[in-house]
């Protein structure tokens, strides 16, 4: 307790105060401008933290990265572009929600859940940091590989259409992570005699070409109801109502608890713990047909789970030393440049960025509450803008942040080229959710399951005699099984209903009246003309 409260001592001093306010501000504009995401934030910052402390550097670039997970909620739900890959799981039914009018109590229940989500990790992190972190480094390559699988089973649950259409955008987009060199032999595959394409897709440039540009483009196509105002409808209130919140709260209690867990897995960041968090909303749901059409459920579970898998990836690097993805890597080169090595040491030898790091984390969590939920009225107004003057910027802006990433113009073209695709997508019906998923999947199913064959020898029994990737074959088959169960039951409960209506339209003229909601007879119909 005396560390917690050392901690919070550093992380109120001004200068570290005005860092946490700084970086969370500085977030959330970043996050709503799409391709400017946490690692190019991140990695321009970092020689403006040459001149400060460890604590302050960590503290102003870990209230960024916070901020980012929600900043890119905003444009997700508002124009259906995700600010940074994380929230393309919220654009699902967050952009349905906008068009219903509904856009506001989307990015309320965003923030509540991300507020939740975030200071469930804390917690998490604050007491339980050296046992969580113990438990994730027992995991290897086949519990990463049966994670994948896991996740690409849930990819049959996001497009909330056509599933032979979500499995063949799924198939194009495992494909599509086939391209550039071989992760396991080094041998160059599908790309021709493009050097570019060596290195593969950039997955920032497929999110934003469908997202983003195929967007715009399937929005300005002739005949489209949405060529005038991008809002036709009432705003309404930006706060969720009583019965929202109701909706809500099972998915924000789920999804932190999964999002925490998620965070500790390498490679799961923000986006695995969204998706997971989807599939199980969609699957716990009372109506799960709503998912796709602006379920709010399908908002508050996902970013909750972004915004507490943000969190816990602190774990592995404060704990031991070792950053789980690409942003917390950054934050560990920082550390370095410090000349502060994080690892099971650190708390004992630098306990005032240990504990100033967890403080102020608690302080920016609230710092972002206080700012998101007054300025959800700002956001939202995003939407009166006419469609012809929003679309350039837009793809402007999505071009120019791509150009940012590497000073290349070949993913400009990438972007524009998937543009095209995820316009030819949405005009035929096929969902976008299901291809950029399998894709980012398909790269951790690809490397994880060669390298379990490798350390088995060729047999796939790694899978079954590992503790822990039996146990998620377990719960995927159990998955299987429950939908396959209320399948039959939902075919059986039709073939019930259609029965009794069959019997209902041979009943006597004297039988059940139109209040019954059954068709009437002859006779009733001849009185009716007689009347």
């Amino acid at each position: 307790m005396d560390a917690i409260l050392h901690g919070f001592g550093v992380a109120f001093e001004p200068i570290n105060l005005l860092a946490v306010l700084l970086g969370c501000i500085l977030g959330i504009v970043v996050g709503v401008l799409p391709g400017l995401g946490p690692i190019t934030t991140i990695s321009i910052l970092i020689p403006f933290t040459y001149a400060m402390s460890p604590a302050t550097a960590i503290i102003l670039l870990a209230g960024v990265y916070a901020g980012v997970m929600y900043g890119g909620t905003v444009t997700s739900v508002l124009l259906r572009l995700p600010g940074e890959a994380a929230s393309v799981v919220t654009a699902i039914d967050g952009y349905e929600m906008a068009r219903r009018g509904r856009a506001g109590p989307a990015l309320g229940i965003s923030a509540i859940g991300s507020f939740v989500g975030a200071t469930v990790a804390l917690v998490g992190l604050t007491f339980f940091a050296p046992a969580l972190a113990d438990l994730a480094l027992h995991l290897g390559p086949p519990e990463y590989a049966t994670l994948a699988i896991f996740g690409l089973m849930l990819i049959a649950y996001l497009g909330g259409g056509s599933f032979s259409k979500a499995m063949v955008a799924a198939g194009a987009g495992l494909f599509l992570a086939t391209v550039g060199l071989d992760p396991i032999s080094g041998a160059v595959r599908f790309s021709g005699d493009s050097l570019q394409l060596v290195d593969g897709f950039d997955v920032v440039a497929i999110v934003l070409g469908l997202f983003g540009i195929g967007e715009v483009l399937y929005n300005l196509r002739p005949g489209s109801q949405e060529d005038g105002d991008t809002v036709t409808t009432k705003i309404g209130r930006v706060f969720p109502s009583r019965a929202d919140l109701r909706r809500s709260r099972g998915a924000i209690g789920r999804g932190s608890v999964l999002g925490t867990l998620v965070g500790l897995v390498p490679g799961g960041g923000g986006l695995v713990s969204s998706l997971v968090s989807y599939g199980v909303e969609r699957q716990v749901a009372k109506h799960p047909e709503e998912f796709g059409k602006g379920a709010i459920e399908g908002v508050a579970g996902p970013e909750t789970a972004n915004n507490a898998s943000s969190t816990s990836a602190f774990v592995p690097l404060l704990s031991l030393g070792i950053p789980f993805n690409v942003t917390v890597s950054l934050l560990f080169s920082v550390l370095l440049v410090h000349g502060i090595t994080p690892g099971p040491q650190l708390v004992d030898e630098h306990p005032d960025v240990f504990w100033g790091v967890i403080a102020s984390m608690y302080i920016g969590n609230v710092v972002l509450l206080i700012l998101s939920l007054p300025l959800i009225g700002v956001f939202v107004q995003i939407l009166r803008l006419k469609f012809s003057v929003l679309a350039p910027l837009i793809v402007a802006v999505s071009l120019i942040g791509l150009y940012t990433i590497d000073n290349n113009t070949w993913s400009m073209w990438v972007a524009i080229t998937f543009g095209v695709v995820g316009y030819l997508m949405r005009l035929w019906g096929f969902p976008l959710g299901p291809m950029v998923l399998a894709f980012i999947l398909g790269e951790i199913l690809e490397s994880a399951l060669r390298q379990s064959l490798i350390l088995s020898g060729g047999s796939f029994d790694i899978f079954v005699t590992r503790p822990g990737s039996l146990t998620i074959l377990l719960l995927v088959a159990a998955i299987i099984c429950y939908s396959a169960v209320s399948l039959l039951r939902a075919r059986a409960r039709r073939e019930g209903d259609g029965a009794v209506s069959s019997e209902s339209s041979g009943a006597p003229e004297n039988g059940p009246s139109a209040s019954d909601g059954s068709a009437p007879s002859a006779g009733q119909h001849r009185l009716v003309e007689k009347k």
